[in-house]
């Protein structure tokens, strides 16, 4: 399985760094794993709706070229629905059983994902209604990927 992981902005504190190469390097085991950091735009405090939308849709045009042709999309999304370990293993598990070997998981920037990013997804996922820092989510996604290869495989970890 390939999982690719494209996200808006990038990782500034060391420990952000070491849990996800941590993970990366766990992961190694199940799938193949490619991170693809993208720049954020700037965004002030005051923007106006459409300046919002302005930047979500630069950010967008940034993530839409950096996902594999033929990959499988989810996004991450406030209002994704929220699975469960075992229900996202499950899900993972059908995906594969189906033949789909190429999944690409997006973090959008601060302001969000754009709506052709949206629209371009095939799952949305979500972890909370709560915020999260982006670096925070990324950790998150791939504890939840590794947990998620630990039950598919009947491998103790899950608790």
């Amino acid at each position: 399985m390939n999982i690719n992981i494209v996200c808006v902005g990038r990782l500034k504190e060391k420990y952000w760094t070491d849990a996800v190469n941590e993970y990366v390097k766990r992961l190694g085991k199940y799938a193949k794993i490619k991170i693809t950091e993208l720049s954020d735009e700037k965004a002030p405090e005051n923007l106006s709706n459409a300046q919002k939308i302005q930047v979500m849709e630069k950010e967008g045009e940034r993530i839409l070229k950096s996902i594999p042709s033929g990959s499988f999309v989810i996004t991450l999304e406030i209002g994704g629905k929220s699975l469960s370990s075992e229900e996202l293993a499950d899900f993972i598990k059908s995906k594969m059983v189906n033949g789909i070997n190429d999944m690409t998981f997006v973090i959008g920037g601060s302001l969000g994902l754009s709506a052709e990013v949206i629209q371009k997804a095939q799952y949305h996922l979500s972890f909370s209604r709560m915020t999260f820092p982006h670096q925070m989510a990324r950790v998150m996604l791939l504890e939840q990927i590794y947990r998620a290869e630990r039950i598919i495989c009947n491998e103790p970890y899950h608790k």
